[in-house]
């Protein structure tokens, strides 16, 4: 066991799988760009690489709940992640062994960040306000050092490669993963889980939950077509590397100073102002698609789309789900985040080629609306940590 404070070796956990999402997230579409598949099928296959949150984080959680073992849940999931990359060169390239390579990795990718984050929290116990963000923000730091070295990577070896670099990344993670233990205050294996049914009734977490799907039903568009919309605008490589980092540049710099919103403002405010400016965002992706300085704006304002608003929720499941029910509520958190994102993917797909990534984009950011018709449901007081 490497002998670093707890929090370093939770940091580089999130460092190492941020990775996997820096190099998968910008440029797996890419990839099956270049293998042949056209936009609909793309967005099929992105969906159903998020499919699996409709029902994996539910069983993964009920098993971290049931068990008590979370982390050893994140190594095989970390493990079985490795050998799925593997298999990539073994199997037919069609859409049909695809899709069922992105829904075995997708079964086991869900098992790792809900269970983790509650790992996290568990570890950092009293201090999980003061260190959560810290230990966070190196998730972060991993998904830029992979958006960016696979991005210079790519403008000199094929994107054909992407399998291989996915394959060594979570290698590393799963070896980083056997110097984290299981926390000890996390409760153990429980023969009798507690409801979950009183704490979704409670409109402040009803009200975020439904919020959350409209929040990432409009992300549906970047996570599965960015990088193709920034690559049809004639940008290279290393350019569309560069644009999803400044995002995750701008969502570090909020964990930093998360608190600074969080002791001023309700999360009724907070979650408001997300909500808005990630309208505001998809919009002007959309109307200016060729401008530099405007996609490096509205990357931005992934600071408040989801860096504010991951740490709202963490707050808002850590102080409603009870420590035996903490698996679950991730899980409820991921799943909504799936649902989210696979239906608006499926969509954008269908329509990309009739609309255009530019009116897809607009239509995105419009798709917020409904959601602010929930915010009533959340506090307007300042909640305490």
């Amino acid at each position: 066991m490497l002998s670093f404070p707890i929090q370093h070796k939770l940091s580089g956990f999130y460092f190492f799988y941020y990775s996997i999402v820096g190099t998968f997230m910008p440029y797996w579409s890419l990839y099956l760009e270049d293998q042949g598949f056209n936009y609909q099928e793309i967005g099929l296959l992105s969906s159903i690489a998020i499919l699996t949150r409709f029902f994996a984080p539910f069983i993964w959680g009920w098993i971290a709940d049931k068990s008590g073992k979370r982390m050893l849940l994140v190594r095989i999931a970390t493990w079985m992640e490795a050998c799925i990359w593997f298999l990539i060169f073994v199997i037919p390239n069609n859409f049909q062994s695809i899709a069922l390579l992105m829904l075995i990795f997708s079964f086991f990718q869900n098992a790792i960040l809900a269970q983790f984050e509650g790992v996290t929290l568990f570890w950092l116990a009293d201090r999980r306000a003061e260190l959560y963000g810290k230990v966070r923000k190196w998730g972060s730091i991993g998904f830029i050092v992979g958006v960016f070295s696979i991005g210079a990577l790519l403008e000199i070896i094929p994107v054909s490669m992407l399998p291989i670099m996915l394959l060594c990344i979570a290698f590393l993670a799963f070896l980083w993963s056997f110097t984290i233990k299981e926390p000890s205050s996390a409760p153990s294996s429980q023969k009798k889980l507690e409801p979950l049914w009183p704490i979704l009734k409670r409109p402040v977490v009803a009200s975020f939950f439904i919020i959350e799907f409209f929040l990432l039903f409009s992300h549906a568009p970047f996570y599965s077509f960015y990088s193709n919309f920034l690559k049809q605008a004639e940008f290279s490589t290393t350019q569309i590397g560069f644009l999803w980092a400044v995002g995750v540049i701008a969502e570090i710099i909020m964990f930093a100073y998360a608190n600074i919103f969080l002791t001023r403002f309700s999360w009724r405010t907070l979650v408001s102002w997300c909500l808005i400016l990630t309208g505001l965002r998809w919009c002007i992706v959309g109307l200016f698609p060729t401008m530099f300085f405007v996609q490096f704006t509205a990357q931005t304002i992934h600071a408040f789309s989801f860096g504010l608003f991951h740490m709202i929720a963490m707050r808002i499941i850590f102080q409603n789900f009870s420590m035996r029910q903490q698996g679950r509520g991730q899980a409820l958190y991921s799943t909504m985040w799936g649902l989210g994102v696979a239906s608006g993917s499926i969509l954008a797909g269908q329509y990309w080629d009739q609309l255009s990534g530019a009116v897809i984009f607009i239509i995105a950011g419009l798709a917020i609306l409904p959601a602010l018709l929930f915010i009533f449901g959340l506090p307007k007081v300042i909640q305490q940590n």
